[in-house]
């Protein structure tokens, strides 16, 4: 049934947003017309139309978005060796060494040195990889690690560490991300169609590129699996403004509207991993290193001033307390509508002003566990709180959910059950006073986010996903394993059925 134009849902019981509104909690039919729900009822009232999916009992939510993407990196992450459980630096050149290339590179992903014994080197890389171009990039993509030959290849001079961060190390992503149009496209299609399988309907993308000619090449050569929202970076600003790109403007040449512009896309600091997030106090041991702002202030102010007149939202990267009370800063200054994406460390007196300057939180509970031994270490000293999640909701901040895939799997179930439990793998909560209830992790991982989320009413957009249990009544690995029956995207099966 992939692709078809369903006409009527039969026996769903409602668990997202909209259910408060029905007159009972058993299962209702559900009747779709032009791609928008047009009428629901207690089952067996409405009469069948169309294509019909038997929702069997099933449990049904509006569809799910991803906030935060990288969709090519993550695309290619299955063609990457895995690094995310290797435990040191010796472990993690040994296994690159045997490593398979690909357009004569050697290419590893996922590592997290932050709690590593041993320091990477460029001499121990070099020892285990020899001639062959080895390079190794941070779970957070702050930085890569890579051998002399690469360093060759790329033309940068070679450091002892081999180890190139921020600026240098996006510059390596962007290169490795490079190739030929028709393999990219297969991998995102290929993407596409396993986000739908986890009852994804949209996502917002981060690509470090300018993302409007491959989602023009993409929408031309037929893509349709799932809404998109590209951003763009500061690099490509003036040509954005110039090709008069608007937030919320379907990609130029499309005969749909699913893929749209969408916001200026700034990174203000740097990562916990790589000890660049800006922070108020310093890392342990390296007295006088309060991470990096990576824009000035002033200079981000301007340029989120720009990038208003020209009608593009923003999306503000910032993860120390320093950093996001900047971008905060430049929101209120500038009067600019966006978000801030991760909001990893924040002042607890700027927690209340992200819902009194209209600025979403754009956030990813899967980082607060994986990070949280190296929160617990790194930032112990720090006086802001780490991966605030509740105190955002409770201070109505809209809060909206994402992956940041590649940094975690794009599996909303996921970043649900970290956000809901805060623990995975049978460990105890970490920082259970931060945990949400389902509702409101369910309508953070809408479109619209915790305070306005999609709805399951007439009229709504018939973005839907239905899954075989009731996610109130699922634990913590009941949630994370959720079973995924059907997606339907504006009434058409993406997935299943």
């Amino acid at each position: 049934m992939i692709g078809e134009h369903v006409g009527f849902v039969r026996a769903v019981r409602v668990a997202g947003p909209g259910r408060e509104f029905l007159p009972t909690s058993e299962p209702v039919d559900l009747v779709i017309a032009d791609g928008v729900i047009a009428d629901i009822a207690p089952t067996g009232n409405l009469r069948p139309t169309g294509v019909v999916v038997d929702g069997e009992g099933g449990w049904l939510l509006p569809g799910l978005w991803d906030h935060h993407v990288h969709v090519l990196q993550w695309a290619l992450v299955a063609e990457r060796v895995p690094l995310g459980e290797v435990a040191s630096a010796r472990d993690a050149a040994s296994i690159m060494a045997f490593a398979p290339e690909s357009d004569g590179r050697r290419v590893g992903v996922g590592f997290r040195d932050g709690l590593w014994p041993d320091e990477p080197s460029l001499a121990l890389l070099d020892a285990a990889t020899g001639d062959g171009a080895t390079y190794l990039v941070n779970a957070d993509v702050h930085s890569v690690w890579m051998n002399s030959a690469a360093f060759r290849r790329e033309g940068f001079e070679p450091v002892a560490s081999g180890m190139l961060r921020e600026e240098d190390a996006f510059e390596i992503s962007r290169r490795l991300n490079a190739m030929e149009p028709d393999r990219a496209d297969d991998a995102v299609e290929r993407m596409a169609r396993a986000a739908a399988a986890r009852g994804i309907v949209g996502l917002v993308d981060l690509d470090m590129t300018w993302n409007d000619e491959p989602w023009q090449r993409r929408v031309a050569r037929g893509f349709d699996t799932l809404r998109v929202s590209y951003g763009t970076y500061p690099q490509h600003l003036d040509r954005a403004i110039a090709e008069g790109l608007r937030t919320g403007d379907r990609v130029r040449g499309a005969a749909h509207d699913l893929v749209r512009v969408g916001p200026l896309k700034a990174i203000t600091d740097g990562s916990l991993g790589t000890r660049t997030a800006a922070c108020a106090h310093h890392y342990p041991g390296e007295i006088g290193n309060h991470g990096l702002l990576t824009v000035p202030p002033d200079a981000l102010v301007d340029m989120m001033t720009r990038a208003t007149a020209a009608g593009l939202e923003c999306a503000i990267h910032a993860i120390g307390d320093v950093a996001n009370a900047h971008a905060l800063d430049a929101y209120a200054r500038t009067g600019a509508v966006g978000t801030i994406e991760h909001a990893q460390l924040v002042a607890h007196a700027d927690i209340p002003r992200f819902a009194r300057l209209g600025v979403a939180a754009s956030v990813q509970p899967e980082h607060a566990l994986d990070d949280r031994d190296m929160t617990d270490a790194i930032w112990a000293e720090q006086s802001a709180q780490p991966y605030p999640l509740r105190a955002l909701v409770d201070s109505g901040a809209n809060v909206r959910f994402g992956s940041d895939a590649p940094v975690a799997s794009l599996d909303p179930w996921a970043a649900m059950a970290s956000a809901v439990f805060r623990t995975r793998d049978g460990r105890d909560a970490w920082h259970p006073h931060q945990r949400i209830d389902i509702d409101t992790a369910i309508a953070a991982s809408t479109a619209g986010g915790s305070t306005t989320p999609a709805q399951i009413s007439p009229g709504a957009l018939a973005d839907l996903v239905i899954v075989g249990d009731d996610p109130h009544a699922a634990d913590e690995r009941g949630l994370r394993a959720m079973p995924v029956r059907t997606t339907l995207l504006a009434g058409r099966v993406t997935h299943g059925a």
